[in-house]
């Protein structure tokens, strides 16, 4: 039990108490959600992944978890399709349905979350967080995959017909995170230290300020949406994404063969909330944003106790 409080109060509690930062505030000042999330979007988010894939060695096994990322992803869908087919869901509705299962908030809650966890606690050893660098470059697989995914079938999922994929696909590589995980490999190449460039330090900072920044954009993003208790539909969704997620994830990664660290960071990953990505999509082409949004909201507040269990059970099922 000394245990399960301990993640709630330092792996939980700092992300709840940042995005409440970003929710006090805008209720307070109403913050632009669009500047917040680009500054995510094209300088913390690929700053982050830049320092961190080029000083972290890229095993054989967080390859691997790409694999496993996408893998995810397409059961996600099918149990998702299965049970929107059996309700008897109608197609716009069910594509709203399926995508709020099949996409997670992989970046604003995910990377700060794993973060957290491998560089506190027992992770910690001689004062060092030896197991911090491959825990963060499993998530970034799992990251990048979900970004890919989301702006491709979560875009046809909302409502695009065929010809708006080569926006989608347009969009995608307008990204610079995805140019910056071709940097970093590049970079690790080459016969220089990048670290001791005067340029470094700069790159630094922007690597610890995502944390933060992302949490309060969630916060900000979050403060937007419309409560209500009575949508039933939304509790299933967030039954099958915080509950069904980490499920599915723990039989793939026994089946696959992972253990350790990034079995953890995988099971982990598979139960953070659903992506606000996911309500943008919907507003954007109206196809049920009120549910969308909701399911993003109450997957968020639940998942404090759920990430708590999941976080506890997977040191449990996978010790180091």
């Amino acid at each position: 039990m000394n245990i399960f409080f301990f993640i709630l109060g330092n792996n939980i509690l700092p992300i709840f108490l940042l995005i409440g930062a970003g929710f006090i505030l805008s209720r307070k000042f109403d913050l632009d959600i669009k500047s917040l999330s680009k500054l995510n979007f094209y300088i913390f988010v690929p700053g982050f992944v830049f320092v961190s894939l080029y000083k972290t060695e890229v095993p054989v096994e967080a390859l691997k978890a790409l694999a496993f990322a996408i893998i995810l992803v397409f059961v996600l869908c099918l149990v998702a399709y299965i049970i929107a087919r059996l309700r008897k869901y109608d197609k716009s509705f069910g594509n709203a349905f399926i995508n709020s299962i099949m996409f997670y908030n992989s970046g604003n809650i995910g990377l700060p979350l794993i973060t957290l966890v491998f560089s506190s606690g027992s992770y910690i050893i001689n004062g060092e967080t030896p197991y911090l660098n491959i825990a963060i470059t499993t998530q970034i697989m799992v990251m990048v995959t979900q970004n890919v995914t989301t702006n491709t079938i979560g875009f046809f999922n909302g409502g695009r017909a065929s010809s708006h994929w080569l926006i989608s696909i347009k969009k995608i590589f307008s990204m610079p995170t995805i140019y910056a995980i071709p940097a970093a490999l590049i970079g690790k190449l080459l016969p220089y230290d990048l670290t001791q460039m005067p340029g470094w330090p700069g790159l630094e900072y922007i690597r610890s300020g995502l944390i933060a920044t992302a949490l309060i954009t969630l916060g900000v993003q979050l403060s937007k949406t419309k409560f209500t208790l009575t949508n039933k539909r939304v509790y299933l969704s967030v039954f099958l994404r915080l509950i069904g997620g980490p499920i599915i994830a723990l039989g793939l990664i026994l089946l696959m063969g992972f253990d350790g660290i990034i079995a953890q960071a995988l099971m982990i990953s598979s139960a953070v909330p659903t992506s606000v990505n996911t309500a943008l999509i919907a507003v954007e082409w109206d196809n049920h944003p009120e549910f969308a949004s909701q399911a993003v909201m109450f997957s968020t507040l639940l998942s404090a106790v759920t990430l708590t269990v999941v976080i506890f059970t997977a040191s449990l099922i996978f010790p180091i």
